[in-house]
């Protein structure tokens, strides 16, 4: 916005603005503002309502509702009134020639409809309007909902993925067809689904409680001025993220327990957890938890980094005539971003499984965090720390579809705009 002061300013082209011209462009521009402000003003109460906007874009051969002509209103209502004044008309638009940025944050707002099993994402971004009219809780609804049909959709890679990140090895070469086929042997089509039922139970109070923490941590680290900068934001989701997977672990525990369980070794989830608990205890429901709260950094870090990059070298190359980059470019950034964060957090979340799993595995020393680390990169090398990542990959492009159009649908039925 500031190039476009200048180059509206800049009258005698000399590349500087000087004070003169300044002056002269905020003269000329407040003349235009204050004819635009006169001509919407129908009643001369010195203040523009809703229903005056609606009459004068009907004049113009625009009809727009109430609520529309309101939004409008609230973008420039510095002091919550309802109505404009010159004052906040004036300020609004003195330094604002450039399109609206609140456009930008809203479609640009890293989504939630982005479910690819992993919970390590920064919650969302509600502003204060959603807040009040309860569009948040119908959003989270949507984004649950489709969380669990994309999980359920791409279930058979996720159990695929466990059981490679914890018997792959190199005596024991399990690629995505023999891995399937032992799968189907050892308990036909419905084990596939094994583990699915807590990944899907799990959905609901782990979004309610990281987007509670995300709330609280805001609010603890807004600066004085009320702004929130990319890092507080980014350390307010990291620390959200953790709340809210400490709360939930057991079920990960459980999750995966299941998933490389053998058929008939546990009824249910809570066959599984009375088990656990009679074996080994409540130690055993933490295990694996430090590699799996150290991994939230790198994921976090990288996926919103990848993704703000994207974001910026889209609005600067391509964005020509809106700041709409539409739903494929959205879904690609955000797509892209989330890989690039589990490709770096990957060996955590590997090691993180392993260690869940240990016990049920016969014949398994029970080591930490750092044994087992070394005893991977020790036999198998690095590859050792990527076992699974195949059918990782594989549901990203999938679990991403089938959420984004079960939320599209539920955003329908809900009836959230």
């Amino acid at each position: 916005s500031q190039q476009k002061i200048f180059k509206a300013g800049d009258t005698n082209q000399d590349g500087q603005l000087d004070f003169e011209e300044f002056m002269q462009y905020l003269k000329d521009h407040e003349k235009k503002m204050k004819l635009a402000f006169k001509s919407l003003d129908k009643n001369n109460d010195g203040k523009i309502e809703a229903s005056e906007v609606v009459q004068s874009l009907k004049i113009l051969g625009i009809s727009i509702s109430e609520k529309q002509a309101e939004k409008i209103l609230q973008s420039i209502d510095a002091d919550g009134t309802m109505t404009v004044d010159w004052n906040e008309w004036r300020d609004h638009f003195m330094f604002n020639p450039a399109t609206d940025i609140e456009e930008i944050i809203r479609y640009w707002k890293h989504s939630t409809v982005l479910d690819i099993g992993d919970s390590l994402t920064v919650p969302d971004e509600f502003t204060e309007e959603e807040k009040k009219t309860g569009q948040w809780w119908k959003q989270l609804l949507a984004g649950g909902v489709a969380g669990a049909v994309s999980r359920t959709g791409t279930a058979p890679l996720d159990r695929l993925k466990v059981m490679m990140q914890v018997h792959g090895s190199k005596s024991n070469k399990m690629n995505i067809a023999s891995g399937f086929k032992q799968m189907l042997k050892e308990g036909g089509v419905r084990s596939l689904w094994r583990g699915n039922g807590v990944n899907v139970v799990k959905i609901a109070p782990e979004t309610a409680i990281k987007f509670w923490a995300y709330e609280q941590y805001k609010k603890i680290l807004t600066k004085d001025d009320g702004k929130l900068g990319t890092v507080e934001r980014f350390v307010s989701g990291s620390l959200a993220g953790a709340t809210a997977q400490t709360s939930i672990y057991p079920m990960e525990v459980l999750k995966t327990r299941l998933a490389v369980g053998k058929t008939g070794q546990y009824s249910g989830m809570f066959d599984c957890a009375k088990k656990i608990l009679k074996r080994e205890g409540v130690k055993a429901f933490y295990k694996g938890y430090i590699p799996n709260i150290l991994g939230i950094i790198p994921y976090a870090g990288i996926d919103l980094a990848v993704y703000e990059l994207l974001k910026s070298t889209w609005l600067e190359h391509y964005a020509s005539s809106s700041a709409n980059p539409g739903v494929f470019v959205l879904l690609g950034c955000g797509t892209v971003s989330s890989t690039c964060g589990q490709l770096a957090s990957y060996p955590l979340a590997l090691i993180r499984t392993r260690m869940q799993a240990q016990a049920s595995v016969e014949g398994a020393p029970q080591l930490n965090m750092v044994a087992l680390f070394q005893r991977i990169i020790a036999n198998e090398g690095i590859r050792g720390l990527y076992r699974g990542i195949a059918p990782n990959f594989m549901k990203v492009l999938p679990a991403v579809s089938i959420s984004y159009v079960v939320y599209e649908k539920m955003k329908q039925n809900l009836g959230i705009a």
